[in-house]
């Protein structure tokens, strides 16, 4: 790659919207419009989970422990369910309320990940989307959205996955 390589590899982590800048810490650069749906969509997200919280659509995200045994899944349920909803609640509270951060901790960015993939998980089981997706990927927003929440989820666990 050369010096001429490795200088334009570093400009281009520069300008990631996420990265790295030291131990446990993470520069954060989305642009306006990114920021405010990383603001607004786990607020969304919430909403719907308590406007219905049984509804078939959130399936992905309570996925039955028990399926074949319905005794079993309720006390299963019961017993795990209210600290599900609490970490999930917490993790989109967290990057509805750090969108606007520039720097984030290592527990911040945790719970950007733990977010984005609740949020991917409801908007696929509402957009219909399964690993089996054709190659000819939909151009709508709500699918753009899905695969913008996809790459930022791709970029959250490779940044986390470097070393320090």
């Amino acid at each position: 790659m050369g010096d001429d390589g490795a200088r334009h590899l570093s400009a281009a982590r520069r300008r990631a919207p996420l990265r790295r800048c030291g131990p446990g810490r993470y520069a954060v650069a989305f642009g306006t419009e990114d920021r405010e749906v990383l603001r607004a969509l786990p607020v969304q997200l919430g909403a719907a989970i308590a406007a219905r919280p049984e509804d078939a659509v959130f399936r992905r995200l309570f996925p039955p422990a028990y399926a074949d045994d319905a005794n079993a899944e309720e006390e299963y349920r019961s017993m795990v369910r209210p600290d599900l909803d609490e970490a999930r609640a917490l993790a989109l509270d967290t990057l509805a309320k750090t969108a606007d951060a520039t720097e984030l901790s290592d527990e911040q960015l945790d719970a950007w990940l733990r977010a984005l993939n609740y949020i991917r998980l409801w908007l696929g089981t509402l957009l219909d989307i399964s690993e089996d997706e054709p190659d000819d990927e939909p151009e709508d927003p709500a699918h753009l959205l899905y695969y913008l929440l996809t790459a930022w989820q791709e970029l959250v666990v490779s940044v986390i996955s470097e070393e320090d």
